[in-house]
């Protein structure tokens, strides 16, 4: 990814199965349950480095005591900042006190069973500290007290809202995020107050009614209840005070989660690997939450898993998790990544014409890396499949040194780029910005035959292309190759994310841009004004009845034609070599990762009527000017809705 984009957050709950002393007298050390956490959050440093978020409720918290707790902060350092404040903390006990489990089972902050970690990257909602998870809403009453996280962004916070106007409800902020804890929130309340009224029937005292309705919480019903319009992908977690804990994934599979548990520990993260490592864990050793399921652990240790909404009959699992966003050592994501190199073989092929002697192989960043290998591989079969062609068509003509030579061929690798520096945000503006952006990267002087050899050069996605056109291009021109083919993973990304990402504006996508101009060139204006009075005709319907216009700007042409014209938007007057792009096509992205086909970056078939809505959305303020408003629906209701 060579252009920056704010992505989807990461998840961690870890629920101690046995008492704080268990783990002193195992593991001589009653933080097991911190450390644990703090190394599954640092494992998925890689989904939020805006801030970071952890929560703990105390099952053994004795009244006069806090039995809930949170700390977070802002940056790429959030997470050493927490723990190191919760270090820090302990400094006023004594060592006398902190060997006591007794005493740190009821007094000493995060000394507790259950933790809630969260790893944050602001979406199409807002940043700062208030927005960090995990939520709070607290109560005297345990059971309800609730701290929320998860990975998520709704697509009908509109309509969430306004059922808990409904509700009676005086929600304090717009974001998807505290609306759906003051939905939860509610749902919660009511579910303890019929526990309540019920209990106080039976005549018990206060601390026994309390303790019961805390046994006798009914999580799975709450969370449907709760859950029943929500549209958006979604991997949520909850600890709610009395000692409950859940997790609940969106029934389009959108959003990812899994888990592990045995008689010690229920842990639940992001990406499988990460519990692997933290834990020295098996792969089959952990599951997959399913989607619409809830991993529910109730305060006395039972662990159930529960269907909460049905699970839709087409499941889209979100396929740039695959490309992009995991860190790639997961055992499946590994070979898929491997697969869409190994997939883009032919095209490369064709595009250098099948010159092996002149062509010099490369990535560029990091996260291209799987991919490369997989692309070396298939270009080593393909290469090995012409060698042995070569010496089956001239057979016993062929000299020992002909059949050596041969033989040596070898498709030439090279590792070209460098990134060489980060641009921090304090340097200048405008062209002084610029001029130093285009020195990011750096090259191996020295890798390529000057004006002889083409350069293929694999990048795992291309978004906006700035990088691209300012750095990356630039630089490479400097080894004077004759022609620069940058091939990208994942297919052209032509439409807004709306389940986790931040890329909500038509005017972010190369691919977009690329379009609109060809249709301005070639005098199909009216495709665009067409596609815009459809787009404002469909602003008030109902978000199931709209439909996905925008696919008509891309219609005209095919993808090659979009492709070379973003490689003619990326070539700037300076540069020498011919420029090529190459995209990964939808259907080879389906081959290499068959059970993730969540596609509507480059499609644009949404899994949800909630998509559709942000597209058309989308668009309409692209036409108007409007992309750089906040993306907040009106509250019109549905009494203005058609």
């Amino acid at each position: 990814m060579t252009d920056i984009i704010k992505h989807e957050c990461g998840i961690a709950v870890i629920r101690l199965l046995k008492p704080l002393n268990y783990y002193y007298n195992k593991y001589g050390t009653w933080q097991y349950g911190l450390d644990k956490m703090y190394l599954l959050m640092e494992k998925q440093h890689n989904r939020g480095q805006e801030g970071a978020g952890l929560g703990a409720v105390k099952l053994e918290a004795s009244p006069g005591n806090e039995f809930i707790f949170r700390e977070r902060a802002l940056g790429s350092g959030a997470i050493s900042e927490i723990f190191s404040n919760i270090h820090s903390s302990f400094q006023r006990f004594s060592k006398d006190q902190l060997s006591n489990i007794e005493f740190v089972k009821t007094s000493v902050p995060f000394a507790s069973e259950l933790f809630i970690g969260h790893l944050r990257y602001s979406t199409t909602g807002k940043s700062g500290l208030s927005y960090v998870h995990p939520l709070l809403r607290r109560n005297n009453w345990a059971s309800r007290s609730l701290a929320l996280a998860g990975n998520f962004n709704m697509t009908n916070v509109d309509e969430m809202f306004e059922q808990l106007l409904k509700e009676g409800q005086h929600p304090r902020d717009y974001a998807d995020t505290f609306v759906m804890l003051e939905s939860l929130g509610h749902y919660l309340d009511r579910e303890v107050q019929y526990q309540y009224d019920h209990l106080n029937k039976e005549r018990m005292n206060g601390q026994q009614i309390s303790h019961e309705i805390g046994e006798r919480l009914d999580i799975p019903f709450l969370l449907k209840r709760a859950s029943a319009i929500w549209d958006g992908g979604y991997a949520l977690c909850g600890l709610i005070g009395c000692g409950d804990a859940f997790v609940l994934r969106d029934p389009w599979g959108i959003r990812s989660a899994f888990y592990y548990h045995d008689d010690e520990i229920a842990v639940v993260a992001s990406e499988r690997p990460v519990i692997q490592t933290a834990f020295n864990l098996k792969r089959d050793d952990i599951h997959e939450i399913q989607p619409g399921e809830a991993l529910i652990v109730k305060r006395n240790g039972s662990i159930s898993l529960h269907q909460i909404q049905e699970k839709k009959e087409k499941i889209t699992p979100c396929s740039f998790e695959r490309i992009y966003f995991s860190r790639g050592s997961d055992h499946d994501i590994y070979r898929e990544r491997k697969k869409l190199g190994e997939l883009l073989v032919p095209k490369i092929m064709e595009t250098v014409n099948g010159d092996f002697d002149n062509t010099v192989f490369s990535f560029i960043p990091n996260t291209a890396e799987v991919a490369y290998f997989g692309m070396l591989q298939g270009l080593e079969d393909h290469f090995n499949h012409k060698k042995a062609l070569t010496i089956l068509e001239k057979g016993y003509t062929l000299s020992k040194e002909e059949i050596d030579a041969i033989l040596s061929k070898r498709v030439r690798s090279e590792k070209v780029a460098i990134k060489d520096i980060k641009l921090r945000t304090f340097i200048a503006q405008g062209n002084t910005r610029n001029d130093l952006a285009a020195h990011v990267y750096d090259v191996t002087y020295g890798s390529l035959k000057r004006g002889v050899d083409s350069l293929v050069i694999i990048d795992d996605s291309i978004v906006r292309g700035t990088t691209l056109k300012q750095s990356i291009i630039k630089i490479l021109d400097r080894l004077d190759p004759k022609k620069i083919i940058i091939v990208s993973s994942s297919p052209q990304i032509r439409y807004p994310d709306c389940y986790g990402i931040d890329m909500s504006r038509m005017s972010e996508f190369i691919a977009f841009k690329a379009a609109i101009e060809l249709l301005k060139e070639r005098g199909m204006q009216s495709v665009i004004d067409e596609t815009y009075k459809k787009s404002v005709a469909q602003r008030h319907m109902k978000k199931e009845h709209i439909i996905n216009y925008v696919k008509d700007i891309y219609a005209p042409f095919t993808d090659e034609d979009i492709s070379n014209k973003i490689a003619q938007m990326l070539t700037s007057k300076e540069i020498k070599a011919e420029v090529k792009i190459v995209f990964q096509s939808i259907e080879d992205l389906h081959k290499a990762c068959p059970n993730n086909g969540g596609d509507w970056y480059f499609s644009g078939d949404y899994p949800t009527p909630g998509g559709n809505r942000l597209v058309n959305n989308a668009f309409i303020n692209y036409i108007e000017g409007q992309e750089n408003k906040a993306q907040q629906y009106a509250l019109q209701f549905s009494k203005n809705e058609k």
